[in-house]
């Protein structure tokens, strides 16, 4: 009885060495090359989880200053007196539900607004420009924009409102389209990251073909030997998981840095405010921590079904 438990001992402490040492050696050219592969593949993920955020996030603050403001331009006219019919669009204005608050741009600061197009000292006085009224409101409702559009045409004419929502419609579409895509290259990314796997797991097991074989020998299972290859794998996929997740989300946090450097040079606002759209809040972050650890949870489960799929193959 004591020597069929002496070789119990000798047999699992064989398997457990020639496992652990043997099939999977720890440094080898194509260990390094899998972890930089998978390191690749996570910093594409990472950096593709990060700009769908950034999309979203953008576009969700876009979408409120859009849908938070109307604008109604005046159009002048023969033997009508365009301020009159500024202060008539007004008081139709602040009577509307939902509007907080009704401003009639100056004829200077409409000069000013096309100083972009048609350059500064241009004389527009002789040129019907139209008034515009900015108009902030909250929380309005289809029939009161509706009817909001019909007071206008009806005592001030020649008035037109414009609510956003063409603009509020396009910005919704894009942001999908491009979440649509980010996700497109997220799948891309994860399932060549299954094909490296699955092609490194097979040279692998098929380099040690011999040992898999003394393996068998001396008891060892197919499900102990997909664990030790899983464990191995998972090791590695968190190593290429971390450090190509950590050089993406250092890139972020050095475009924020950036853009607060330029925010303090002259000339660099609008670079800065560009730079500033870059940065990740904690959603991000976590989405780029999740990505690390499905790929590293990937990397194992391939190698596990590849193990099986070859040892079955080799019995």
């Amino acid at each position: 009885m004591e020597a069929r438990l002496n070789q119990e001992q000798n047999r699992r402490s064989l398997i457990t060495e020639n496992s652990l040492y043997r099939i999977l050696p720890r440094d080898t050219v194509t260990g390094h090359a899998l972890v930089a592969v998978i390191a690749i593949m996570s910093f594409l993920a990472a950096l593709t989880v990060g700009a769908v955020q950034i999309v979203r996030t953008t576009s969700i603050e876009w979408r409120a200053d859009v849908t938070s403001e109307m604008t109604i331009q005046v159009r002048p006219a023969e033997n009508r007196d365009i301020e009159e019919e500024l202060r008539k669009a007004i008081e139709i204005t602040k009577n509307v539900p939902g509007v907080t608050a009704a401003r009639a741009y100056t004829k200077h600061e409409a000069d000013k607004l096309l100083e972009p197009w048609l350059g500064a000292g241009f004389d527009l006085g002789t040129l019907p420009i139209p008034r515009l009224i900015k108009v902030r409101v909250q929380n309005i409702g289809d029939a009161d924009v509706v009817n909001f559009r019909k007071a206008l045409s009806e005592n001030v004419p020649g008035a037109t409102l414009d609510d956003h929502r063409n603009w509020s419609s396009r910005i919704t579409t894009t942001a999908n389209a491009i979440t649509f895509i980010g996700f497109a290259v997220l799948i891309l990314v994860l399932i060549t990251t299954v094909l490296s796997v699955s092609f490194a797991t097979r040279g692998t097991v098929a380099a040690n073909h011999a040992v898999v074989e003394v393996l068998h020998f001396v008891g060892a299972r197919n499900s102990y030997i997909a664990n030790v290859f899983q464990r191995h794998f998972l090791i590695v996929g968190l190593k290429g998981g971390v450090f190509g997740g950590t050089i993406a989300t250092l890139l972020f946090v050095l475009l924020h840095f950036a853009a607060d450097l330029l925010n303090t040079l002259p000339g660099g606002g609008d670079t800065a405010v560009f730079l500033r759209q870059f940065g990740l809040n904690r959603q991000g972050y976590l989405g780029i921590a999740f990505v690390i650890g499905f790929i590293a949870f990937v990397t194992a489960l391939s190698s596990r079904i590849t193990v099986h799929r070859t040892l079955r193959m080799i019995d």
